[in-house]
């Protein structure tokens, strides 16, 4: 088996989306995190997934049949990519943040594109869980994707064309 260095520089050079999932506490409190494993993973049903740290305040929120929100972010969010990254009490992570609700889900609206569902189930994957998302309603626009590899931020260019 290889050493955790070795399969974290590995994995810094594969370019990632980069998301805020969102999710409403019983209470109301929105809670999010950044989330850097969403995929499709299934045209019919439409399926996605992400994982999460087992230590995530989030995950808590997000169980089997909890609607789930997942902002696909813009090349302009930087910011706020790295306000959801940190660690902090429930609901703080949205001060200083433009938000709204939508469906019931903290909704950035300024994101590149966004969807929600409900959460099928949770897949072991070692230190993170793994949650299957059945999506329910989806809205995407032109806007420049926010992408993460080599520990940066970047977008997405295509390339030249070899003459």
């Amino acid at each position: 088996m290889i050493d955790r260095k070795t399969f974290t520089e590995l994995m810094s050079g594969v370019c990632a989306p980069v998301t805020v999932v969102t999710a409403t506490a019983a209470d109301g409190r929105p809670h999010g995190s950044t989330v850097s494993s969403f995929a499709s993973l299934s045209l019919d049903p439409p399926l996605v997934s992400f994982a999460l740290d087992r230590a995530s305040g989030l995950l808590a929120h997000l169980q089997p049949g909890d609607r789930v929100g997942v902002n696909i972010l813009g090349a302009h969010q930087r910011e706020v990519a790295s306000a959801f990254a940190r660690r902090r009490g429930p609901g703080s992570k949205f001060d200083g943040v433009t938000w709204t609700v939508r469906a019931g889900l903290p909704y950035l609206p300024e994101s590149a594109g966004w969807t929600a569902g409900r959460v099928e189930r949770h897949v072991d994957g070692g230190d993170h869980v793994l949650l299957l998302v059945c999506l329910e309603e989806a809205e995407s626009t032109s806007a420049a994707p926010l992408i993460y590899a080599r520990r940066i931020f970047g977008t997405h260019a295509p390339l030249a064309v070899a003459s």
